[in-house]
């Protein structure tokens, strides 16, 4: 079952998004995932970070459009919703700040 907004859209429950290794950041074998809508960048990181076999202490970074990095507590059902492309939202990540 899918939720509405608060502007009266459909909320989906899951998303799909593209991850993509930037600088030193470890490359992951799947690059496409469809997580929960009402994740944050947080929990995206924690999940992340135990894939790639990163300790808690090691950082890792995401962006949006190879320019902001979005705040942890950001929905990813938020930054899917503006700034999706052929229903994916893309991401960098890198262990290291590359943008913004």
């Amino acid at each position: 079952m899918q939720g509405s907004g608060s502007s009266g859209q459909v909320v989906p429950k899951k998303v799909d998004v593209l991850l993509k290794a930037t600088g030193d950041a470890p490359i992951l074998t799947q690059t496409r995932w469809n997580v929960r809508a009402e994740w944050t960048i947080a929990d995206l990181m924690v999940n992340i970070k135990k894939i790639l076999k990163l300790q808690p202490s090691e950082s890792l970074f995401f962006y949006v459009n190879q320019a902001f990095a979005p705040p942890l507590d950001e929905k990813l059902s938020n930054l899917h919703e503006v700034y999706a492309t052929n229903g994916k939202l893309a991401l960098h990540y890198a262990k290291a700040e590359a943008w913004g």
